[in-house]
């Protein structure tokens, strides 16, 4: 189960995929993927569009068993815990792997019922330890200064850019391991855009972080490591700054200089 994790930080090994294939229906939109995500990093996912960027960290917290078609084979290893074994339970998988999605998807509710409504699924009912959670995974977001005097203002009122902070803040409520963002600012303006990317940056020291992203200077600016990803298959996967400035794969390098994509 995965709450034996905390005995398996060999090599801070946090995924460990091998030979990941998936379908959906007859098409094969993930190709015999390996890829090793280490804690307290930042792993970016580049490539162009179709290239299954998004179906892969979908796998992650199986957020693919969602879609009727799909099938996989292989292995998704979570700290040792092959995540598509029948004795895994989704919901604690989803608990421990939190999602933040391209475009801000607060719920209609308050601010406070945003960020508190995880903790109450889990069973947290007293008011005092409600308020705590809301003001350190707002804090932890870097939003609370900004929303502090209005949390019971429905959390449609607050700019883009504060949603999905908002948005990372209701992912932290629950205290995940591991947080996936699939594009978090490609609906921002350059400036929410920075304060997602700062955020990033302290944000794993505490939590190992995921992000597929189609802009590569944010890639280049944000990520510990990058991985390049074309038409299923992983092309390469390096530390960030030898695949911006020394790629060994040709493909790599047309994709970075714009040749293609």
């Amino acid at each position: 189960m995965l709450n034996e994790k905390n005995n398996n930080h060999q090599n801070n090994v946090v995924y460990d995929v091998k030979n990941l294939n998936l379908w959906y229906g007859d098409v094969r939109a993930l190709k015999d993927i390996k890829l090793t995500i280490r804690e307290n990093q930042v792993t970016a996912i580049i490539g162009p569009s179709g290239c299954g960027k998004s179906t892969f960290i979908k796998t992650l917290n199986r957020m693919v068993d969602n879609i009727p078609s799909v099938r996989t084979s292989g292995e998704v290893l979570y700290y040792g815990t092959n995540i598509f074994s029948n004795g895994i339970r989704v919901e604690e998988l989803r608990t421990s792997v939190g999602m933040v999605f391209q475009k801000p998807n607060p719920f209609p509710k308050s601010i406070y019922e945003n960020v508190v409504y995880g903790p109450k699924i889990h069973g947290i009912k007293d008011k005092k330890e409600l308020f705590e959670i809301t003001e350190r995974s707002l804090r932890s977001a870097s939003l609370w200064e900004e929303v502090k005097d209005r949390l019971h203002a429905n959390a449609y009122g607050l700019s883009g850019g504060q949603q999905q902070r908002l948005c990372i803040a209701r992912s932290l409520a629950i205290q995940p391991e591991v947080l996936l963002m699939d594009e978090p600012t490609s609906a921002l303006d350059p400036i929410a855009t920075t304060k997602i990317e700062e955020l990033i940056n302290e944000l794993k020291k505490y939590y190992t972080i995921v992000i597929v992203t189609h802009n590569m200077q944010q890639a280049a600016r944000i990520s510990d490591i990058t991985s390049f990803f074309l038409n299923g298959e992983v092309i390469e996967t390096d530390e960030t700054q030898k695949i911006f400035t020394n790629p060994n794969d040709k493909k790599t390098e047309d994709y970075i200089t714009g040749k293609f994509g």
